[in-house]
């Protein structure tokens, strides 16, 4: 399974593009669509560019999903989960309470485990909360666009 355009959608709708390095939420280098792998304040990048990265970076985040998670999972279930994962990273994944919940086949009980995760720096952040909230909806299958 590889993420839908749906998925996709979340990610840069949460992620936004930007060409330029700045220091996210979490005080890190980020630069494009929420890229921080050997990004340096310098750095600057074009949209083709930014573009690739997320193509090439998404495929990494899903074998991380396909990895971890050992319960079948449905579309939107597993768009939820790769944008979850891109965000907060395949440890987090791993050493999630989330994932054990999930493996354990207790799906209902996976999107309040996906809302836990919305803090950065130990700050809760407005923005975590909304993204976190899509991906719980996205999750169930919900319309999460209007959150």
């Amino acid at each position: 399974m590889n993420i839908s355009k749906e998925g996709l959608s979340l990610i840069k709708s949460f992620e936004g593009c930007k060409l330029e390095a700045y220091l996210c939420a979490a005080n890190v280098p980020t630069i494009a669509w929420g890229r921080t792998k050997d990004v340096k304040m310098e750095d600057t990048c074009t949209q083709e560019q930014a573009d690739k990265w997320l193509e090439e970076e998404i495929v990494e985040y899903e074998d991380h999903v396909h990895k971890a998670v050992e319960m079948p999972l449905s579309q939107h279930q597993f768009d939820s989960l790769v944008s979850w994962t891109y965000n907060l990273g395949p440890s987090n994944l791993n050493s999630s309470t989330m994932l054990k919940v999930l493996n354990k086949g207790e799906y209902e009980d996976v999107p309040a485990q996906i809302k836990r995760w919305n803090k950065a720096s130990g700050v809760v952040k407005e923005g975590l909360i909304r993204r976190r909230e899509a991906e719980a909806l996205l999750f169930e299958g919900k319309d999460w666009e209007h959150v």
